[in-house]
């Protein structure tokens, strides 16, 4: 088992982590810095895996955290997992998205780790809609981060301009890890940006002339993308998809719902639609998938197709011309 770690010092329940699942984690086809002729990156979501394999292409390996079909917001590492973030020569989260990667990374990677938050500003979790107060019902016992004022909303892949900003930057952090390949790194996020760019401008035509421009969605997933938009998101429940909507928030987005003829109650493909269903049933609306590409669900596809699938999506919702 060759762990480059030995000088770090683990926290206890790591360490023991680690010493439980080490021969697993040598047995499974490798640990994460064991390729030299690549630079072994691990991601900690789906849309930060499709950025560094479109940009790094043959010259890195990437491993994402959570599988398709997982919802990322909850992630918790076992013992494999830590040795690949211990071993990565480059680690690439989004800081407050996924707390537990967060600890094992000041822990044992700090200074490996290219946050794509410090890009760009996150918008507030209240921002790109008009009401997202499911936040405030989600844990009575005590006070949300929202209520304080201190939440930020970690989606902004959903906006692809921003998307390809931090594109820009990550290509950066590769050319440092690696110079050999930084003209590479470059030249690959300049092609993936000018996808992304030509992504933008379907969204901006398709949804420029709509008969509505509120959607209703499971969670306030979406702020990015109705900001970048001109649209406006009311949100079942906030940040956190498991969160339960008090009965007095399900009302609120009942009247929204109805106030503004919606036609569609969106659900997501990694949460129980069953919420959705109930408002949907109430107000006389039909659910459809509109995907916060927080992961891949096990049907497949890639940020490009899912997104461009969600342009369609929401141009029959709110008849679009």
């Amino acid at each position: 088992m060759n762990i480059r770690s030995a000088p770090r010092t683990l926290a206890a329940a790591t360490t023991a982590l680690l010493a439980l699942g080490g021969v697993a984690a040598c047995a499974d086809d490798g640990a994460a810095g064991a390729d030299p002729q690549r630079v072994d990156v691990v991601a900690a979501f789906y849309p930060l895996q499709f950025l560094t394999e479109r940009i790094g292409g043959d010259a890195v390996k990437v491993t994402n955290l959570v599988k398709p079909g997982a919802e990322p917001h909850d992630l918790e590492l076992n013992p494999r997992q830590v040795g690949q973030v211990v071993e990565a020569e480059l680690v690439i989260l989004l800081k407050g998205f996924q707390p537990a990667l967060d600890e094992a990374v000041e822990q044992n990677a700090k200074d490996r780790v290219f946050d794509v938050s410090t890009v760009q500003p996150l918008m507030d979790a209240a921002a790109g809609g008009h009401d997202h107060e499911g936040e405030e019902h989600a844990h009575p016992e005590e006070p949300s981060k929202a209520a304080e004022g201190g939440a930020k909303d970690p989606h902004l892949w959903l906006d692809p301009t921003r998307l390809a900003t931090v594109g820009d930057k990550l290509a950066e952090r590769l050319g440092q890890a690696d110079p050999d390949h930084a003209a590479d790194y470059t030249a690959r996020a300049g092609s993936l940006r000018a996808e992304l760019e030509k992504l933008d401008a379907e969204f901006t035509a398709g949804l420029k002339t709509c008969q509505r421009r509120e959607i209703v969605v499971s969670h306030t997933a979406f702020g990015y993308l109705t900001e970048r938009y001109q649209l406006e998101q009311v949100g079942i429940t906030g940040l956190s998809p498991e969160n339960e909507p008090a009965p007095q928030r399900l009302a609120e987005v009942i009247e929204e719902a109805r106030k503004h003829k919606a036609t569609t109650i969106f659900f997501e493909t990694l949460v129980s639609p069953k919420v959705a269903e109930t408002i949907a049933a109430t107000v006389g609306a039909k659910t459809a998938v509109l995907d916060p590409l927080e992961g891949l669900s096990t049907d497949g596809g890639n940020y490009l197709s899912v997104m461009r699938t969600n342009l369609e999506t929401l141009r029959t919702a709110l008849s679009c011309s």
